[in-house]
């Protein structure tokens, strides 16, 4: 009896000790991390919004956590392939995603069949930015110096198209509500990114868009793009001639696009707090404010409860807007 008593014990002594090795093993690996390079995966093509800012926070990652965070494009499928690639990475910590809005809070009644539930299969970890949508036509196709003026002359040319970044994107759907709400008869042209849509624009085959300033800043303050309104509450600090969408005749017009991080479900929550806190910082730098208001957005940081109900509490009115532009994609 006090044998298989001896032993039974023995096994236990020896189970727990294996157990705590293993926690150990992974506590340690956690308060490690980051112990070698992390990738970001950035869900649209290069020279975007997204992948512009995702790189200028990809070098201030590295000054805080002193290991290399490289950027991965994935685009495709309203950002959903690269947001699936890191649902499906390890939960490791060295693979983030730069979420935007889209994947929080639009694609899923978007798309009839999603590769990830936005709910489940990632965990948001921080606020990333905001920036508001430009109202912007080429200078050289379009007479218009308000939008006032722009609603006048696209009545009389009858059909006139807008460009965005992709079907149910915050631009095709910013676009398509203010052509359903002034009465015109609006063609979406969905492009791969802003890359594309702005080359079409200046050709004069897209008449307008509504997307990101970002991505139109550079153009807007050569000339060649003339901005006639912003989405954002208030005037935007570098544009101030420019006026807000209340401000120039479309009211209940607020849309801007927010971004954050992501990681794969099942993160430790340790990896995951230390990614928020280094974002905390970054955006708590007055230098680093002040290079993202210029190209065109907010840096911003939160917790990951935070980040969460923000996305929640803005599905009903994305779902809202995608019902309004009869949206639909593959």
């Amino acid at each position: 009896m006090s044998g298989r008593f001896t032993m039974t014990r023995r096994v236990a002594v020896v189970g727990a000790a294996a157990s705590a090795a293993a926690f150990a093993t992974r506590a340690g690996a956690q308060a490690a991390w980051p112990a070698q390079t992390v990738k970001i995966i950035v869900p649209y093509p290069a020279g975007g919004s997204t992948d512009v800012l995702a790189r200028i926070l990809a070098e201030k990652l590295k000054e805080k956590l002193g290991q290399p965070f490289v950027i991965e494009n994935r685009p495709g499928a309203g950002g959903n392939i690269g947001i699936a690639a890191v649902t499906g990475s390890a939960p490791d910590g060295y693979t983030i995603g730069a979420a935007t809005v889209g994947h929080f809070s639009i694609n899923q009644y978007l798309y009839a069949k999603m590769p990830y539930d936005p709910e489940k299969d990632f965990i948001p970890v921080t606020m990333t930015w905001e920036l508001p949508n430009v109202f912007v036509v080429a200078a050289q196709h379009c007479p218009a110096k308000t939008v006032a003026e722009f609603i006048t002359w696209a009545k009389q040319k009858g059909n006139i198209s807008f460009g965005s970044p992709g079907v149910g994107t915050s631009p095709h759907l910013s676009a398509a509500l203010f052509a359903t709400r002034n009465g015109l008869n609006g063609v979406h042209v969905p492009f791969r990114g802003a890359a594309q849509t702005i080359p079409a624009m200046l050709a004069g085959d897209v008449t307008y868009a509504i997307d990101n300033l970002a991505s139109y800043i550079s153009n807007i303050e050569a000339g060649s793009m003339r901005a006639l309104a912003v989405t954002s509450e208030q005037r935007w600090p570098t544009l101030p001639d420019v006026p807000t969408m209340a401000q120039a005749g479309q009211p209940n017009f607020v849309v801007t696009s927010w971004a954050g991080w992501v990681v794969p479900a099942g993160t430790p929550r340790p990896i995951v707090e230390r990614i928020a806190a280094a974002q905390k910082e970054i955006a708590a730098d007055p230098d680093l404010q002040k290079r993202f208001q210029v190209a065109g957005a907010r840096v911003l940081a939160s917790t990951p409860e935070v980040i969460s109900a923000h996305a929640a509490k803005e599905r009903p009115m994305w779902q809202e807007m995608v019902k309004v532009s009869g949206a639909k994609a593959e």
